[in-house]
């Protein structure tokens, strides 16, 4: 196996940056990225801390954030497993980087920023769900945002119904959380999960 291991092998195998993709790097939201964020309902979120990486999925009703200016996006924390490994990392290295999906496009958005945790309560409050509000939220500041070409998205034909898996040829969440633990219960998790699921949304 060859292995590279200096920048300099790695750009001789490839070819030059095109123009746009460096014009395309933004400070700020432009109008067109701000309507394109706003249309994204998921983003993963990927943070750094002392213990290694972490990568988190985030999805919310209409869009995943809240843009409050052009340099500032609200991201509310809602219910989940209470691992909390972003906001930890967060609160260490406020470094962050978001790639948003909008659904049926290809065109996918990228954000590189610094982000703080906040638990203020008019805040939290903003974000009232059903009388449920997130107990905290990141308020991530852009230090970069430009799109992602398509070709990924097109080559994973992410969007197309014809290439959606069945779920019962997949593992439920009890099979895996039994390969990982052999005496968990994995029945009576699956069969509570969707009850379970309903009511922690928020």
């Amino acid at each position: 196996m060859t292995i590279i291991r200096t920048v300099e092998e790695l750009k001789a195998i490839y070819d030059g940056v095109s123009d746009a993709s460096l014009v395309k790097v933004t400070r700020t939201l432009t109008a067109e990225y701000r309507q394109m964020i706003e249309a994204s309902p998921f983003v993963a979120l990927g943070t750094v801390g002392p213990e290694g990486l972490d990568c988190s999925p985030r999805g919310d009703l209409g869009g995943v954030v809240r843009i409050r200016d052009d340099a500032t996006l609200l991201l509310p924390d809602w219910r989940g497993n209470n691992r909390i490994d972003s906001l930890l990392n967060i609160v260490r290295d406020p470094r962050v980087a978001l790639m948003f999906l909008v659904p049926g496009s290809n065109t996918t958005m990228r954000i590189n920023g610094r982000a703080e945790i906040s638990v203020d309560p008019a805040l939290l409050e903003s974000f009232d769900m059903d009388g449920k509000h997130p107990r905290s939220v990141a308020v991530v500041t852009i230090d970069e945002v430009y799109f992602q070409c398509a070709r990924a998205v097109m080559r994973a034909e992410l969007w197309n119904p014809e290439r959606f898996v069945v779920p019962a040829d997949l593992p439920t969440p009890g099979t895996l959380l039994k390969a990982a633990k052999a005496d968990f219960d994995k029945d009576t998790y699956d069969r509570e999960w969707a009850g379970r699921a309903a009511k922690t949304m928020w």
